[in-house]
């Protein structure tokens, strides 16, 4: 007797956040009653490094900021840094995402600010719209905004020091956050991009992942970038892998781009980690 080969397509967990969605923006759709503000896809065991979810936000999300790998090996907990991306899908007018601060600001001064409040003026609000891209290396104090959802490609790391959370009753953590807070402005120049939906892009050439968007068919640069297996997530158009038809609002895992039948006029994400030395 056979086995039945797995589904390529990663179980989906729908995640409840006080500043959710009660109706999320299609293909998606709320369970009754619940305010949904991220929905994870499980990362499988041949790539257990990334953590690919969408996020929605009706309010504004903490303040935060997240270690390195070299920040959380010399506490002794392993290799739990967190660096992560953000691809704009929607943004209602006036979607904000706050990255960096508008000037240098030492520790005492950030710490002061994250106590009462005014950390949220001081940092860099950036406006946002569909295509754009963000990456945000560790160390870097942000907020997702009011009225954005996005696509996250992101290190499979559940470390997140809050700073400042709006007065919700949610523990925060100045002392850890402190710690590994650089008080500075994000660099757009080497961290923004736009998107275009129609257009293939690399966007994010390591060291801890790689990303691509391909509109149709990749180029023999980008499918250079993937020899092993990899994660497709589309945006336009179904994608086939392994035989398996995968709609826009999933994930699924390729064991080689081989396996991954493109549509000609389809659009998708495709991400891999880097090999990292022990």
């Amino acid at each position: 007797m056979t086995n039945a080969r797995a589904s390529s397509s990663l179980p989906i967990r729908q995640v409840e956040k006080p500043w959710g969605l009660d109706v999320l923006p299609a293909p998606f759709e709320a369970p009754e009653g619940q305010r949904i503000g991220e929905i994870w896809f499980e990362p499988p065991a041949a790539l257990p490094e990334l953590l690919v979810k969408y996020i929605f936000a009706s309010e504004a999300l903490s303040v935060q900021v997240h270690p390195s790998d070299a920040q959380t090996l010399a506490k002794g907990i392993g290799r739990q840094g967190k660096e992560e991306c953000w691809l704009i899908v929607a943004a209602e007018p006036g979607g904000k995402l706050g990255i960096g601060f508008d000037r240098e600001i030492g520790e005492d001064a950030m710490r002061a600010a994250a106590l009462d409040g005014s950390i949220e003026h001081l940092m860099t609000w950036h406006e946002v719209a569909p295509g754009d891209f963000f990456y945000i290396p560790a160390n870097t104090v942000h907020a997702i905004g009011a009225g954005v959802s996005l696509i996250e490609v992101q290190q499979n790391s559940d470390i997140t020091y809050r700073l400042y959370d709006y007065g919700r009753p949610r523990e925060l953590h100045l002392e850890d956050g402190m710690a590994v807070s650089h008080g500075e402005p994000y660099s757009r120049e080497q961290w923004f991009k736009h998107v275009p939906l129609d257009g293939s892009q690399v966007l994010v050439d390591g060291p801890l992942f790689v990303l691509d968007q391909v509109a149709g068919v990749p180029s023999q640069e980008i499918a250079m970038r993937y020899p092993d297996a990899l994660l497709v997530i589309p945006r336009e158009g179904a994608v086939e892998v392994a035989g398996e038809s995968i709609a826009p609002g999933s994930c699924a895992l390729a064991m080689s781009l081989a396996d991954v039948r493109f549509a000609e006029n389809g659009v998708c994400l495709l991400t891999r980690p880097c090999k990292i030395a022990s």
